[in-house]
C-alpha cells in the first residue's frame, strides 16, 4: 500500500504556521501529507513516532516550551533523527542566526515573510538531497552495523591516504569463536553483538577515523599513525566488548598495518592485516600483532606453494621417500615409512613441515595422501612382480581422510587394483587427531582394523591425552615421537617416562616403534627397555625408491608371518614378526641393575589384580603385529 511522505511544520505562531502549511499543501498536495505543531517538545514526539515517513522538518527557532535550537541539538544526538533534513524558518535575516542554524545540522534557511517559489524549490532540493544520501547509505553502509561495507570502506580509505600527507595505520580485528556465539545463543544474539561492537567503534573513535565491516566478524578502521601501541589499549577495548550481556568470554585479535606505500591496494593491506591478526591467535596475553616482513615472506611462500601444488603432483616434483624401520632384536629391516619430499626444478627442497600445514588448511592434503598411497602401492606391486621380498609400508592418514565415510572402500579398491592385501599397508594416524572427534575416528579406524589394516598411532608423546586413549583405541602399533625419544633417552634413567610408556604399550599388546634414533647410545637404551622397532638416521635416512630397493637387496629383511590379533579371521596378511617371547622380555624390560623389578610392573600387577576383583575380562596375550 502506497503511503504519502510527510512534512512537519513547527511554529508557535498560528498565522505563520497556517500560511506555511497552505503553501506546502498547495504545492505538494499529491506528494506530501503535512503535519503541524506549535512547540519543539511536541515536534520531537511526532518525529519519534513518524520518523520513518517524515521527509523534512520546517522549524521555527523562537518557540515556548522548547525552541528550535534545542530541537536541532536533540535530533543531532539521535542516530536516526539526525538523518532527517531541517529547514529553519525565522523572521530574522541576521547572518549570525543563519550561521548558528547551519552549524547545528540545519540543511537550509528560509526568512519570513514566505515566498511561495522559494519555499517550493528549497523543500524540493532539500528532500532530493536527503533521498539521494539515503540511497547512498543503503548501498554503502552495512545494514546490520551501520558501518561502511567492505567495498566502500576500501574506496574511502584509498581516497583518504592518497589525498593526505599524514601517515596512517590500518587496524583490523576479528572475534575469536564468533560461530560459538551463534551456536550457543542464536543468530539474533550474534547480530546484536556485532551491532554492539559497531556502536562502540562509532562512540569511541574520532570523526577522522574511517571504520567498516569487512567480513562476517571482521572490522577494520583507518587511524592516524602512532609510533607505538600498548597492549592495554586493546585490553580496554576487549573489556568494553565483554560488557555485552552473554555468559561466555569474548576475545578479539587486532593487527596494526603501518601504511608506507599508498599504491598498495587497500584490500591487500587488510588481507595482510588479517594474516597477522591470525598469527596472534592462542596468545591470550597479547591481543595485537604487527604485520612485518617475516609475515610477508610467509604469506608469499604460502601463495607460491598453493600456486605450484597441483603441478608438483602432475610432474612428480613431489616424491615419495622411504625410511627403513628395524627390528631391535635382530637389526633386520622390518618395514618402512613413506615420507614426502618436494624437489623444485632448481634442485632445492621444500620441507614437509612447511607445505603439509598449508595443504591441511586448504584441503589439498587428501589429494596428496591419495598420491602417496597410489605411488606406494605401485612400487609394492612391482616388487611382487619381480619376485622380491615385500615389506610393509607405513603411510599417513590425515584427519581430513578420516572424515571421508568411503575411506575403507577407497583403500580396498586401491589395494585390489595392485593385487595387494590390507596388511601391506600400515595406516599412521597422528595422536592429536584422536583428541578431536574420538568417537568418529574410533569407528572408522575400527572398521579399517577389522578389514586387516595395521593401525599405528603416530607421534605418540606429542599430545596430552594418549595414556587415557590407548586402552580405547583399535591400535596395533604405537610410534613414539622423535623429540620425546631424544629428550627421554638423554636422561638415561630406567625410571623415566619412556620406560613407562614402552612397558604400558607392551602390556596392552601393542608393538612400539621409536622414531628419530640417531646414536648407538639411544639404540642401546631402547633395546634395554625392550622397544620393538626403531627408525632413524643411526640406521638410514629417508631415501628415494630406487635407493630403498637397493638397500633392501643388500639388507637382511625380517620374514613376515601371520598375525592373529587384528583384522580378518586368519588371513595370510604380511606382518613383520616380533622378537623374543613376551615372558622372556618382560622381566628384563626397564629393569634395575641386579635384576630388581621397576615400580611400573608392581603398578601393572595391581592393575590386573583390580581387573580380576571387578570381574573384568583380561586381554589375552597375542603375538604383536607390525
Amino acid at each position: 500500500m502506497y503511503t504519502k511522505k510527510k512534512l512537519l511544520v513547527v511554529d508557535d505562531n498560528l498565522i505563520n504556521r497556517s500560511i506555511l502549511c497552505k503553501i506546502v499543501k498547495d504545492e505538494y498536495k499529491d506528494e506530501y501529507t503535512v503535519l503541524e505543531t506549535e512547540n519543539g517538545r511536541e515536534a520531537l514526539a511526532i518525529l519519534n513516532h513518524e520518523k520513518e515517513s517524515i521527509s523534512a522538518v520546517l522549524l521555527d527557532l523562537n518557540m515556548p516550551v522548547m525552541d528550535g535550537y534545542e530541537v536541532m541539538k536533540t535530533m543531532r544526538e539521535d542516530a536516526f533523527l539526525s538523518q532527517i533534513p531541517i529547514i529553519v524558518t525565522t523572521g530574522s535575516n541576521a547572518s549570525e542566526t543563519e550561521n548558528k542554524s547551519l552549524s547545528m545540522v540545519a540543511n537550509d534557511f528560509i526568512v519570513k515573510p514566505y515566498q511561495r517559489s522559494i519555499i517550493r524549490h528549497r523543500i524540493a532540493n532539500t528532500v532530493k538531497l536527503r533521498e539521494t544520501a539515503a540511497l547512498i547509505n543503503t548501498v554503502q553502509k552495512d545494514e546490520l552495523t551501520g558501518l561502511l561495507k567492505k567495498k566502500f570502506f576500501y574506496q574511502q580509505v584509498s581516497k583518504v591516504i592518497r589525498n593526505n600527507t599524514k601517515k596512517f595505520d590500518s587496524i583490523c580485528c576479528n572475534i575469536e569463536r564468533f560461530k560459538l556465539v551463534n551456536d550457543l545463543f542464536g543468530i539474533r544474539v550474534g547480530n546484536d553483538l556485532l551491532r554492539y561492537i559497531a556502536m562502540l567503534m562509532k562512540c569511541h573513535l574520532s570523526e577522522e577515523v574511517v571504520a567498516g565491516r569487512i567480513g562476517a566478524d571482521q572490522f577494520a578502521c583507518l587511524m592516524p599513525h602512532r609510533p607505538a601501541y600498548e597492549n592495554s589499549i586493546f585490553e580496554r577495548a576487549i573489556q568494553a566488548v565483554n560488557e555485552f550481556p552473554i555468559t561466555i568470554q569474548i576475545n578479539m585479535f587486532f593487527d596494526i598495518y603501518m601504511i608506507h606505500d599508498t599504491d598498495i591496494p587497500v584490500s591487500v593491506m587488510c588481507d595482510r592485516a588479517l594474516i597477522a591478526c591470525n598469527s596472534a591467535r592462542g596468545k591470550y596475553d597479547v591481543h595485537y600483532a604487527h604485520y612485518d616482513d617475516a609475515i610477508r615472506k610467509r604469506s608469499l611462500f604460502e601463495q607460491t606453494v598453493l600456486g605450484e601444488m597441483k603441478n608438483a603432483l602432475q610432474t612428480e616434483a613431489v616424491q615419495v621417500y622411504y625410511q627403513p624401520q628395524y627390528d631391535v632384536a635382530t637389526e633386520q629391516v622390518a618395514g618402512a615409512e613413506a615420507l614426502i619430499r618436494w624437489v623444485r626444478p632448481d634442485g632445492s627442497m621444500i620441507s614437509p613441515g612447511q607445505f603439509i600445514p598449508i595443504f591441511e588448511k586448504n584441503g589439498f592434503i587428501t589429494e596428496l595422501d591419495l598420491y602417496v598411497w597410489e605411488t606406494m602401492c605401485r612400487a609394492m606391486n612391482g616388487w611382487i612382480a619381480a619376485g622380491k621380498k615385500v615389506t610393509p609400508i607405513s603411510v599417513n592418514v590425515s584427519r581430513a581422510d578420516i572424515y571421508n565415510s568411503n575411506l575403507p572402500e577407497l583403500l580396498l579398491d586401491m589395494l585390489h587394483k595392485y593385487g595387494l592385501k590390507p596388511a601391506y599397508l600400515h595406516l599412521e594416524i597422528t595422536e592429536s587427531a584422536y583428541t578431536e572427534n574420538a568417537d568418529q575416528l574410533i569407528a572408522v579406524v575400527g572398521k579399517l582394523r577389522k578389514l586387516g589394516f595395521v593401525i599405528e598411532m603416530d607421534d605418540f608423546g606429542s599430545g596430552y591425552s594418549s595414556l587415557n586413549m590407548l586402552s580405547k583405541l583399535p591400535l596395533n602399533v604405537v610410534k613414539l615421537n622423535m623429540d620425546f625419544i631424544q629428550n627421554e633417552t638423554a636422561r638415561n634413567s630406567s625410571k623415566n617416562i619412556l620406560s613407562f610408556v614402552i612397558s604400558l604399550a607392551k602390556w596392552l599388546n601393542l608393538a612400539v616403534v621409536a622414531e628419530g634414533v640417531e646414536t648407538k647410545e639411544q639404540l642401546e637404551i631402547l633395546r634395554h627397555m625392550d622397544c620393538t622397532y626403531v627408525q632413524g638416521y643411526y640406521y638410514a635416512k629417508p631415501m628415494p625408491l630406487c635407493q630403498f630397493e637397493k638397500h633392501l637387496g643388500q639388507s637382511s629383511v625380517s620374514a613376515p608371518r601371520p598375525a592373529h590379533d587384528a583384522g580378518s579371521d586368519g588371513d595370510d596378511r604380511v606382518i613383520v614378526s616380533h622378537n623374543k617371547s613376551d615372558h622372556d622380555d618382560r622381566g628384563r624390560c626397564g629393569a634395575e641393575p641386579g635384576g630388581a623389578q621397576p615400580d611400573i610392573w608392581r603398578h601393572l600387577y595391581h592393575c590386573r589384580g583390580r581387573q580380576r576383583r571387578n570381574h573384568l575380562p583380561l586381554r589375552k596375550r597375542k603375538p604383536r603385529a607390525y
